[in-house]
């Protein structure tokens, strides 16, 4: 599908625009009994979090009179942080894209917006939205959404990426980073199980298993998230499931987890 290919492109693009980020953090912290998930609720841990502000407007193309299309954003400024708060703003322009030739190559929303209003379509909108997944004294994980409907199309499409952020090292964490020597198929087999769980929650793959495994056999995924609970995996629309499915997101419990994950990165209480 145009538009879900759209997507994926937009998120490899994205992957290398902020590759230098992810740079700063190559180095692993060492193995230590202080845990950067802290035994404690988000509501708990997000009181020594980074303070994020929610800046949060709409607007129609300028001039414009009847149909127009229209621009939303709801996103995150971090007081005293400008690193992160212009990465979330050049993240959130990246998962942008008006066609299939060129991946989108925004710097900011302001950007975005100054070339969308040139070429958008009447009924065109588009959504872009940043919120807090969860936060500690060490780490700060946001979701990024967009929502992006193009004139003439059936439906809108969706797509989501996780940023996990070291507070101190003000620096990105990727997955190789957090996985212990070897622990990407411990990871992947993780996911699988909680794949399966899903599966036996939806009534579409519990009727015809074998059918929904051809049409939607599992995949893996990098785009994860850390919470109080476990690793949260979170797919675009069409990844593993119809569009009726929405964008699925699986739990990982840290339970599962003992021996893929680097020590600092599990809790000292397992849920």
């Amino acid at each position: 599908m145009r538009i879900n290919q759209l997507n994926r492109t937009a998120r490899l693009f994205m992957s290398a625009a902020l590759g230098t980020a992810l740079l700063a953090g190559c180095a692993s912290r060492p193995a230590s009994n202080i845990t950067l998930i802290p035994d404690a609720t988000d509501q708990v841990s997000s009181r020594e979090g980074l303070f994020a502000q929610n800046v949060k407007w709409k607007r129609s193309k300028p001039g414009c009179q009847g149909e127009c299309p229209t621009l939303e954003v709801d996103t995150l400024v971090f007081a005293g942080n400008p690193k992160l708060t212009q990465l979330v703003d050049h993240a959130l322009a990246v998962m942008t894209g008006l066609n299939d030739e060129q991946a989108p190559r925004h710097a900011s929303i302001e950007e975005f917006e100054n070339y969308y209003w040139q070429v958008a379509a009447a009924r065109d909108s588009v959504l872009l939205a940043a919120k807090l997944r969860y936060r500690s004294k060490y780490l700060t994980v946001i979701e990024l959404d967009s929502w992006q409907y193009f004139t003439g199309a059936a439906h809108g499409i969706g797509a989501t990426q996780f940023l996990n952020w070291d507070n101190a090292r003000e620096t990105l964490v990727s997955l190789d980073q957090v996985l212990a020597p070897g622990g990407r198929a411990a990871y992947d087999a993780a996911l699988r199980r909680a794949h399966a769980r899903w599966l036996q929650t939806q009534p579409d793959p519990q009727a015809d298993p074998q059918g929904w495994n051809r049409l939607w056999p599992f995949q893996s995924s990098e785009n994860f998230a850390f919470t109080d609970q476990g690793i949260v995996v979170k797919y675009d629309t069409y990844q593993i499931a119809p569009y009726s499915y929405g964008q699925p997101e699986l739990l990982i419990p840290y339970s599962e987890l003992d021996g893929a994950l680097r020590v600092d990165y599990l809790p000292l209480t397992r849920p």
